[in-house]
């Protein structure tokens, strides 16, 4: 069957008919604000309270992880009780024996069993899965019980290596023992994701890549991610001065170092903050490099920027860098720019692609090429029309994303993925 068929971009078109009497909705991923706040993560909270608006009720099931602690709940009926497949403390891969893989499986796989059995959902929407038990999805698909994907990385392609239970299961002559380890352990060792429910995608480049595991039979559409309203507010241009910032997660994939390298070919006035958390192994290989180069002093680590901080954050920038040498699914970060009246100097790789326009509304430059980004960032310096000119196609361009318009289109979808009736008949239960 040709994927490209069934696939829908809900950006101009709308869904059927979904579901209108309010039910139950069990969604699971890795994170969840406020212990991430990527924009993975905010995008799943904004679909979950609008459907708790529209009357739906929701459960969310995610990992054991905080890296906010001793921030409290901002939703209702959060479970962070899985157990993953990463340490995002010392931000690496964990080797496990195959009694370890066992027990952290069962546990999840109880703990999938209890919140069914307890909270009796109509459906069940799937997050970021990335570094997760991959075998709950086929857990659920073998209980019949409906569910969705909204992807918004590429974790369907490097989920399976990062899962070491059903990684321990493939290859042809493991293949075979599937259904006998299955019996014995209680656990499910392959997934047939294929046929686990229909797709949203947050980008047609994670559609794409989506479609090179043969992910053909399934309905998909794509909705685009967007922005918070705070950052639809111009801030006031001011003088211009070299302050560059980065803000996003602090990782190699994110090129920050080709950042950081663009200083020595800039005046010695230029600066670069860089807004995050993440990798601190490559945080001390950027201190290193900035030294090396003679720039260190020009190089701020300002570590993780709250949503509520990031409007002044920008606003004291000149112009906002995002200079990823991997192919981003997404990227709202340049929005978010955008949309708050600030330059934008990006690779514009992967679903970022899809809304940049060199010279309209940003100005774009290769991978790795530290050169050709302060370049870019020397035209703004000295041409005030450029600069003005990116503003306004730049706000232009994230009125046109929003968080609202993104959770009203996914939740539309998954309601359309509820089958008939099903809302109805559990008013009528009183449940």
């Amino acid at each position: 069957m040709d994927g490209g068929a069934a696939t829908e971009s809900l950006d101009s078109a709308r869904p059927g008919s979904p579901a209108a009497a309010p039910v139950r909705i069990l969604a699971i991923g890795n994170l969840y604000p406020p212990q991430h706040v990527g924009g993975y993560e905010l995008a799943w909270q904004s679909a979950m309270r609008h459907a708790q608006a529209l009357g739906h009720r929701i459960r969310v099931l995610a990992s054991d992880y905080r890296e906010n602690a001793d921030r409290e709940e901002e939703d209702r009926d959060v479970h962070r009780t899985l157990r993953w497949y990463w340490d995002l403390e010392r931000y690496e891969f964990p080797r496990l024996n195959l009694g370890e893989r066992l027990r952290l499986e069962r546990h999840n796989a109880a703990e999938l069993r209890r919140q069914i059995a307890d909270f009796r959902p109509d459906l069940v929407a799937w997050w970021p899965m990335g570094c997760m038990s991959l075998s709950l999805i086929e857990q659920v698909r073998r209980a019949g019980i409906p569910a969705i994907f909204i992807v918004h990385d590429d974790w369907l392609i490097y989920g399976w290596e990062h899962d070491q239970w059903i990684r321990t299961w493939q290859g042809r002559r493991r293949r075979r023992l599937v259904p006998i380890v299955e019996r014995v352990c209680g656990v499910p060792a392959d997934v047939d994701v294929n046929r686990a429910g229909p797709f949203v995608f947050n980008s047609r480049y994670t559609l794409e890549r989506a479609r090179e595991v043969r992910l053909l039979e399934a309905r998909t559409s794509v909705v685009h991610p967007g922005i918070d309203e705070r950052f639809l507010e111009p801030a006031t241009p001011k003088p211009w001065r070299w302050r560059l910032v980065y803000v996003g997660r602090i990782d190699r994939q994110k090129g920050i170092d080709t950042a950081v390298a663009a200083l020595r070919h800039l005046p010695p006035e230029a600066t670069l903050s860089i807004w995050g958390s993440g990798d601190d192994s490559y945080i001390a290989e950027m201190k290193a490099l900035s030294d090396r180069l003679g720039v260190g002093e020009r190089v701020r680590f300002e570590g993780f920027a709250s949503t509520e901080e990031l409007r002044s954050v920008y606003a004291a920038a000149d112009v906002v860098v995002f200079p990823v040498r991997w192919n981003e699914p997404f990227g709202l970060v340049p929005l978010e720019a955008m949309g708050v009246g600030l330059p934008v100097v990006t690779t514009a790789r992967g679903g970022t692609a899809e809304f940049v326009r060199d010279g309209s509304n940003a100005l774009v430059f290769p991978a790795d090429d530290a050169a050709a980004l302060a370049r870019c960032v020397e035209r703004l310096a000295w041409e005030e029309t450029l600069r003005s000119r990116l503003r306004e196609g730049g706000r232009q361009t994230a009125a046109q994303y929003t968080a609202a318009r993104f959770a009203e289109l996914t939740v539309e979808e998954i309601l359309r993925s509820v089958p008939a009736g099903i809302g109805t008949a559990r008013s009528r239960e009183g449940g």
